[in-house]
């Protein structure tokens, strides 16, 4: 799996006429500064609104990467379901925000500050409400434990120079946020923790807690063919133990919601699943690109921030998925419309949502 570091380089440079002792000096300083770097990492605190700013650029390159599906209605539903989880999660307060991304890459992405995605791919392949709530809750539960940031202060991915300024630590932070959401760079703990959490939310509301587990088991069967893990699956530990542990989680905490919610489900999704094999493809990222000066967004004041590359759009499909080195899922074709599909909804609304969610 690729990764991006950004670190903090110190260059030695040493001349004859300057004593050992000086140099020695010299080498002290800059390493202090490099430790300063990191410890400040480590202890930054993040604000709930610059969290917020954070996600919300986040959303943005992952709607430039792969569209929006342009349906009000299946927004809507999502955002029914993803709220009535939300409203009962540790953190009911965010300003929870649902998006559908437009391809056929099954995927989900939690980024920082409530938004959390799902691609019509995904929303093929899942057969009832549960499973949809099942899902939404494991990446609502990535955003309430603060996966992201956590992971990126503890993997030390980023290393602050000791003068670094508060935006260029955010901008710093945003960038390597970015790539980990759309890899999925989440470790076994963190995804344990999220499965958990995610069907304790959905069995609270009255779904069957098992809707995960049906639908990584169809997952499985889809991508069996991969010689690597792709999309939402990229770095989810091996499904055997993760289905024996949300079991005994289901045991143990006795949740025996039982309802599906299918025919509803049915109705407001109608999208098809499409075999892995046939999901188009954007090549790689041209060489050189991922140092090119980025275009500015039209957010907020983090939108100036550092490109990943940029991608070449094929409607190439997978002759022998994972055979050509690509992630099928991350890297599948996106849909033209970029546009936010902005929907509200009222406690009334999520009221009466709720009366449908029976056994």
């Amino acid at each position: 799996m690729r990764r991006s570091f950004v670190v903090m380089t110190v260059v030695l440079s040493v001349a004859v006429a300057v004593p050992a002792w000086a140099q020695l000096g010299r080498i002290g300083s800059a390493l202090d500064k490099g430790k300063k770097g990191l410890d400040a990492v480590q202890d930054l605190v993040i604000t709930d609104a610059e969290e917020q700013e954070m996600g919300a650029d986040i959303s943005a390159k992952l709607r430039e990467k792969y569209g929006v599906v342009q349906d009000r209605n299946v927004h809507k539903y999502v955002t029914l379901v993803g709220t009535t989880l939300a409203q009962s999660s540790t953190r009911p307060n965010l300003r929870w925000t649902f998006v559908v991304l437009d391809t056929d890459g099954v995927n989900a992405f939690a980024a920082p500050g409530g938004y959390v995605h799902i691609t019509r791919g995904a929303l093929a392949l899942i057969q009832n409400e549960a499973e949809l709530a099942d899902v939404l809750g494991h990446e609502i539960a990535h955003v309430t434990a603060k996966h992201t940031i956590n992971a990126i202060k503890k993997g030390k991915y980023v290393s602050l120079g000791a003068q670094a300024t508060r935006r260029e630590q955010l901008q710093q932070f945003a960038n390597i946020a970015y790539e980990s959401v759309l890899e999925n760079k989440f470790d076994r703990g963190d995804e344990t923790d999220s499965d958990k959490t995610g069907i304790t939310l959905a069995s609270r509301a009255g779904y069957a807690p098992q809707g995960l587990a049906a639908f990584l088991n169809k997952l499985a069967e889809r991508n069996k063919g991969l010689t690597e893990p792709s999309g939402v699956f990229a770095s989810h530990p091996e499904t055997r133990a993760r289905l024996d542990a949300m079991n005994r989680v289901i045991s143990s905490q006795k949740l025996t919601s039982t309802a599906l919610v299918a025919p509803r489900y049915a109705v407001s999704i109608t999208y098809k699943p499409v075999p892995v094999t046939q999901v188009a493809q954007v090549a790689p990222p041209t060489p050189g690109a991922a140092t090119a000066k980025p275009e500015e967004s039209k957010g907020g004041s983090m939108s100036r921030l550092t490109g990943l590359g940029r991608e070449r759009s094929s409607s190439s499909t997978v002759a022998s998925a994972g055979s050509r080195g690509v992630n099928p899922d991350r890297d599948a074709k996106g849909g033209p419309n970029k546009a936010a599909v902005v929907v509200t909804v009222t406690a009334a609304e999520i009221a009466e949502f709720k009366k449908g969610i029976t056994g």
